[in-house]
């Protein structure tokens, strides 16, 4: 079932120009086969293929494209264990976290497919003529949001699934009505061939154009720049580091004609500790700040990467049990070694620089077996200010709790705070109301505020908003989870003094599909007769 071809516009291509393999993440042995190495022809094949098959995206029923999304979830499932196993031997994630994960893909497939059903989302108005009013006659004008064209998306390396060949960006962009080519992650090839090709199934069930999707592997930056740089792409996603991210945004804004880059680039996702929960319940903090910091190796973008609190017996009653915590937990496999030599480069940094403390160790890992250490250290806010190293987002187990003087070390830490994508406050009820400048602060710094909790594990649920302002997403007004994703695809177009039967049919006075719209300042689902 994994050939390592190229899957452009519903044919398979055996690259010619170079060849890699993925890597088995436990023993570091290559896996096969051989994976092409996408060359500009391929990628103009790919490209010119999702335009052509544009419009008849956009134009399929709401129906027909929800029918493609269900089918999509079948195929997924009906890879069983094959898709899991995969994506085991080159992730290293434990079949439990692979399992739920699929959930998740599955379920966003759906929540997409009920979502372009129900129709809302599409932002559908209509402002009806009056041709009596004085001193000027209003026009009869109508509006809509309409697909964009084909986007490129760029999948992440922690989430093969959910943020990946058929994750949010993906479907998020076909619920929308485009195109889409994909650049597989070259970590896990063989995980991102087994889910292209169940969109490829999906797409000939829902007799949708074949050519309305493209996977295509590599590991060069140039295949990237070539499918950023591209006339015909229209938009691109993009999940990774900011290093990675911005490098797409430089591209696509320096193109003749600029395009959007939804990039989701990461965090640090400072939690701060107030007086009242400490006092509670500080070491229950604790436990499950460790938790959070070493779930899924610490690789997840909502990561609490510092841990700001008073200084004191409560604070010290934390980092006992922060420290009593970590020391249990085992050494684990990150995703490839270039991720695991990356964080023990980041926490040797740390560990370099004065008033910086080891609090505690987990098991200590093989670094050249790809095994992670879990490490919590201290430090005081103003070493914290003062090195842009402890600043900067350390992807791993690893985390930095930071003793303050008093509340106002807080609110200065939280003003000069960078774009954050999470912050999480615990405290009680009247910590608050005592506080309530801290989430002020907060509001205008990130995009997810968590109460008496931590930004890992999210719920891909309509209320979700997932992304920050710059630098830990490209545009703070978008999310990159959750069924507002597909915001990202679309963009008003506004018709004026149409005859009917040449507007949309969800903008007739008839609105055969009952769709709902803002008539005259109105909600409603009714014809208008």
């Amino acid at each position: 079932m994994i050939l390592g071809t190229q899957l452009i516009g519903g044919r398979e291509a055996a690259s010619k120009h170079g060849h890699f393999h993925a890597v088995n993440s436990s023993d570091g042995k290559p896996l096969s086969p051989a994976f092409g190495e996408a060359d500009p022809a391929e990628v103009d094949e790919a490209m010119r293929a999702a335009d052509s098959a544009f419009d008849a995206m956009r134009h399929a029923s709401a129906e027909k494209r929800a029918n493609f999304l269900e089918f999509l979830a079948e195929e997924i499932l009906a890879l069983g264990d094959v898709l899991l196993q995969r994506a085991f031997a080159e992730t290293a994630l434990p079949m439990a976290r692979l399992t739920g994960e699929r959930g998740r893909a599955v379920n966003q497939c759906r929540q997409f497919a009920a979502l372009i059903r129900e129709g809302s989302w599409a932002h559908l108005s209509v402002d009806h003529a009056q041709p009596d009013r004085a001193p000027v006659p209003k026009p009869d004008i109508r509006k809509m949001l309409v697909p964009v064209g084909p986007i490129v998306v760029f999948g992440a390396s922690n989430f093969p699934f959910a943020i990946g060949v058929v994750g949010t960006d993906t479907v998020s962009a076909f619920a929308a009505g485009c195109s889409v080519v994909v650049k597989g992650h070259p970590a896990h090839p063989g995980t991102c061939e087994l889910l292209g090709r169940c969109v490829m199934a999906a797409l000939q069930k829902a007799e949708l154009p074949e050519a309305a999707f493209s996977l295509l592997q590599g590991r060069s930056n140039d295949l990237g720049r070539a499918l950023v740089e591209h006339p015909l792409t229209q938009a691109v996603a993009f999940t990774g580091s900011l290093k990675g991210g911005r490098a797409l945004m430089d591209l696509a804004a320096a193109r003749p004609h600029p395009i959007p880059v939804y990039a989701e680039m990461g965090s640090i996702n400072p939690v701060f500790l107030l007086p009242g929960a400490m006092k509670e319940r500080a070491a229950k903090i604790a436990e499950a700040y460790v938790g959070s910091v070493t779930m899924g190796v610490g690789q997840f973008c909502t990561n609490p990467a510092v841990v700001l609190g008073l200084e004191g017996s409560d604070l010290q009653e934390f980092l006992q049990g922060a420290a009593q915590h970590a020391a249990l937990v085992p050494a684990q496999t990150m995703l490839h070694r270039g991720i695991c030599e990356a964080y023990e480069a980041g926490t040797a940094v740390w560990s370099t620089l004065e008033e910086v403390s080891l609090v505690a160790e987990g098991a200590q890992g093989s670094s050249q077996d790809g095994q992670a250490t879990c490490r919590i250290f201290t430090t005081s806010l103003e070493q914290l200010e003062a090195n842009e190293e402890l600043r900067r987002e350390v992807f791993g187990p690893c985390s930095i709790v930071t003793r303050c003087r008093d509340a106002g070390d807080m609110l200065r830490f939280a003003r000069a705070l960078e774009g954050q994508l999470t912050a999480s406050i615990h405290g009680t009820p009247e910590d608050l109301r005592q506080h309530a400048e801290l989430i002020r602060i907060l509001e205008r710094k990130v995009g997810r505020i968590i109460f008496n909790g931590f930004g890992t594990g999210i719920e891909p649920c309509p209320s979700m908003h997932h992304g920050g302002p710059y630098p830990a997403a490209s545009h703070s007004f978008f999310t990159s989870i959750g069924v507002d994703s597909i915001l990202r695809f679309v963009r008003p177009v506004c018709y004026q003094g149409f005859p009917q039967d040449c507007l949309p049919s969800t903008l007739t006075d008839a609105n055969p599909d009952k769709a709902m719209r803002l008539i005259n300042g109105s909600l409603t689902r009714d014809a208008q007769v």
